[in-house]
C-alpha cells in the first residue's frame, strides 16, 4: 500500500484553510460593503424625496446632511488615531484639507440637491461616469497619461449613462416638480457632482503622494474643515434652525439622517478592509455591483420605472466596467498601487463620501 506523505498532507490542509479564510473574509467585505452602502443610498433617496409627517412635508436641507455626516466621520476618525496612536497634527498645509473639503461639500450637495430633480437610479448609473472628470483632472493636476483603451472605455460608459438619462419612463416623476426644466437642473447637478468628485479624487491623490500621511488623518481634517464650512453655510442661509425644528418634529427624519451618518462611516471601514485584503481590482467589482444592486433596489422599493432604453443604457453601463475588472490583470498587492488604483477613478476612493 502506498505511503502518504506527510508534507503533501499539510500542504493540502494549508491550502484548504487559506481558502476558508479567504471566503470568510470575502463574505465580510462584501456583505458589509452591500449593507452599507445600499442602505446609504435607499436612506439618500427617502429623506430627499419621500415626505414626512401627516402633513407631508419634504426634507430640502441638504447642507444639514453634509453636516450631520461629516461631524460623524470627524469624531471616528479622530477616535482611530487616537486609538492607533497615530499623529493628530495636519501633515500637510491646512488650505490644502479645506480645499479638499470645499470640493467635497460642493460634491455632496450636488449629490443631495440632484435627487429632487432626477431619480435614485439615474443619479447611481451617472456616477459611473466620473472617470471623464478624473481624467481631465489628472492631465491637468497630475500630468498623467491615458491609455487609448481608458479613452474608449470612459466614451462607451459615458454613452451608456447618456441614454439612461436621456430616455427616462414618462411616469416617472419628481416630487419637486414636474417638466424637461426638473432634468435639466438635475443633470446640470450631477455635472457639477461629477467635476468637483474628480477633482476631490485627484486632489486626495496629489497630498497622499506629496506628505506621508495616513487615511485617518487626510479623513479627520478634511471633514473637521467640512463641519465648520457646512455649519457656517447653514447659518449664512439662514437653514440651521429650520433643519434642526423640521428634524425635531420629524422624529423618523432624525432616525433616518441619524443612521444615514452610521452607515456611511462604518462604510469607510470595510473599503479600507477590501482594499488592504483584496486590493483595488476585487473592490472594484463589488462596488460595481453595489451600485447594480442599488438601482434595482431602488426601483423595486420606489417604484421607479425604466424605460427599454434605460435598460440598454444600463447593460452598457454595466458591461463596460466589469469587462474592464475582468480583463486588466490584478495590480502587485501593495497599499500604495491598491489606494493609487482606487483614487485614480476606478470607484470609490478612500474618502469621507461614499458614492
Amino acid at each position: 500500500m502506498a505511503e502518504t506523505n506527510p508534507a503533501s498532507v499539510s500542504s493540502s490542509a494549508g491550502d484548504s484553510n487559506w481558502r476558508e479564510n479567504k471566503l470568510v473574509k470575502g463574505s465580510f467585505a462584501v456583505s458589509g460593503i452591500m449593507l452599507t452602502l445600499v442602505t446609504y443610498g435607499i436612506l439618500q433617496e427617502k429623506i430627499m424625496r419621500v415626505p414626512y409627517g401627516v402633513n407631508k412635508d419634504y426634507f430640502k436641507y441638504s447642507l444639514f446632511l453634509v453636516f450631520c455626516n461629516r461631524i460623524t466621520t470627524s469624531a471616528v476618525s479622530a477616535g482611530a488615531l487616537v486609538a492607533r496612536n497615530k499623529v493628530l497634527e495636519p501633515v500637510a498645509p491646512i488650505y490644502k484639507y479645506c480645499l479638499v473639503s470645499i470640493s467635497n461639500i460642493l460634491t455632496t450637495s450636488c449629490q443631495y440637491e440632484a435627487l429632487k430633480y432626477v431619480s435614485f437610479p439615474v443619479q447611481t448609473l451617472a456616477k459611473c461616469a466620473k472617470m471623464i472628470p478624473v481624467m481631465v483632472w489628472g492631465t491637468v493636476i497630475m500630468q498623467k497619461k491615458y491609455r487609448g483603451t481608458d479613452y474608449l472605455l470612459a466614451f462607451v460608459v459615458t454613452l451608456g449613462c447618456s441614454v439612461f438619462i436621456l430616455y427616462p419612463a414618462g411616469t416617472d416623476i419628481s416630487p419637486y416638480g414636474r417638466g424637461r426644466e426638473n432634468t435639466v437642473w438635475g443633470v446640470l447637478l450631477m455635472l457639477g457632482y461629477l467635476g468637483c468628485d474628480g477633482f476631490t479624487s485627484t486632489f486626495q491623490d496629489k497630498m497622499f503622494k506629496g506628505y506621508n500621511m495616513e487615511i485617518h488623518n487626510q479623513i479627520f481634517y478634511t471633514t473637521l474643515c467640512s463641519c465648520v464650512l457646512s455649519l457656517t453655510g447653514l447659518i449664512i442661509q439662514g437653514q440651521l434652525l429650520p433643519a434642526v425644528e423640521f428634524v425635531y418634529l420629524h422624529k423618523d427624519c432624525f432616525f433616518d439622517i441619524a443612521l444615514l451618518s452610521t452607515v456611511a462611516t462604518a462604510s469607510q471601514f470595510f473599503i479600507s478592509y477590501t482594499i488592504r485584503t483584496f486590493g483595488a481590482l476585487t473592490f472594484a467589482t463589488i462596488m460595481t455591483t453595489r451600485q447594480l444592486v442599488s438601482i434595482m433596489l431602488s426601483c423595486v422599493w420606489f417604484s421607479h420605472p425604466l424605460s427599454w432604453e434605460q435598460w440598454i443604457g444600463a447593460v452598457i453601463v454595466f458591461g463596460a466596467i466589469y469587462s474592464k475588472s475582468f480583463l486588466r490583470k490584478a495590480p502587485a498587492k501593495t497599499t500604495t498601487s491598491s489606494v493609487e488604483h482606487v483614487q485614480n477613478g476606478n470607484s470609490n476612493n478612500l474618502k469621507e463620501n461614499p458614492c
